[in-house]
Protein backbone atom coordinates (compact mmCIF):
# COMPACT_ATOMS: atom_id res chain seq x y z
CA UNK A 1 0.00 0.00 0.00
CA UNK A 2 2.97 2.30 0.51
CA UNK A 3 3.76 2.39 -3.01
CA UNK A 4 0.11 3.13 -3.92
CA UNK A 5 0.28 6.19 -1.54
CA UNK A 6 3.91 7.30 -3.03
CA UNK A 7 2.65 6.84 -6.60
CA UNK A 8 -0.73 8.83 -5.98
CA UNK A 9 1.47 11.62 -4.07
CA UNK A 10 4.07 11.70 -7.56
CA UNK A 11 0.93 11.81 -9.36
CA UNK A 12 -0.46 14.90 -7.83
CA UNK A 13 2.58 17.18 -6.84
CA UNK A 14 3.96 16.26 -10.75
CA UNK A 15 1.06 17.61 -11.79
CA UNK A 16 0.50 20.69 -9.84
CA UNK A 17 4.34 21.80 -10.38
CA UNK A 18 3.95 20.72 -14.45
CA UNK A 19 0.90 23.10 -14.56
CA UNK A 20 2.33 26.00 -12.66
CA UNK A 21 5.53 25.86 -15.14
CA UNK A 22 3.76 25.59 -18.18
CA UNK A 23 1.43 28.19 -16.90
CA UNK A 24 4.36 30.64 -15.75
CA UNK A 25 6.13 29.76 -19.66
CA UNK A 26 3.30 30.34 -21.62
CA UNK A 27 2.86 33.76 -20.04
CA UNK A 28 6.58 34.79 -20.10
CA UNK A 29 7.05 33.76 -23.50
CA UNK A 30 4.21 34.07 -25.45
CA UNK A 31 3.80 36.40 -28.20
CA UNK A 32 0.11 35.91 -28.22
CA UNK A 33 -2.46 39.40 -27.04
CA UNK A 34 -5.56 38.35 -27.64
CA UNK A 35 -6.01 35.65 -25.59
CA UNK A 36 -2.94 34.40 -23.39
CA UNK A 37 -4.90 33.74 -20.68
CA UNK A 38 -7.00 31.13 -21.89
CA UNK A 39 -3.41 29.51 -23.69
CA UNK A 40 -1.87 29.28 -20.57
CA UNK A 41 -4.43 27.46 -19.30
CA UNK A 42 -4.73 24.94 -21.70
CA UNK A 43 -1.24 24.08 -22.03
CA UNK A 44 -1.18 23.95 -18.89
CA UNK A 45 -4.36 21.06 -18.35
CA UNK A 46 -3.62 19.13 -21.66
CA UNK A 47 0.17 19.80 -22.02
CA UNK A 48 2.42 20.47 -19.34
CA UNK A 49 0.45 19.47 -16.00
CA UNK A 50 0.15 15.69 -17.33
CA UNK A 51 3.98 15.95 -18.49
CA UNK A 52 4.85 16.89 -15.14
CA UNK A 53 2.27 13.88 -14.00
CA UNK A 54 4.29 11.57 -15.21
CA UNK A 55 7.52 12.22 -14.71
CA UNK A 56 6.10 12.47 -11.10
CA UNK A 57 5.21 8.98 -11.48
CA UNK A 58 8.41 8.32 -12.64
CA UNK A 59 10.45 9.26 -10.22
CA UNK A 60 8.26 8.11 -7.23
CA UNK A 61 8.64 5.02 -8.33
CA UNK A 62 12.40 5.14 -8.72
CA UNK A 63 12.74 6.65 -5.21
CA UNK A 64 10.30 3.47 -4.03
CA UNK A 65 13.10 1.03 -5.53
CA UNK A 66 15.61 2.97 -3.94
CA UNK A 67 14.97 3.02 -0.02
Amino acid sequence: MHWVLRVALGLAVGYALGAVAGYAGVQVFSGNMHDRDLEAAMTAAFATGPLGAALGVAVALWMGRRG
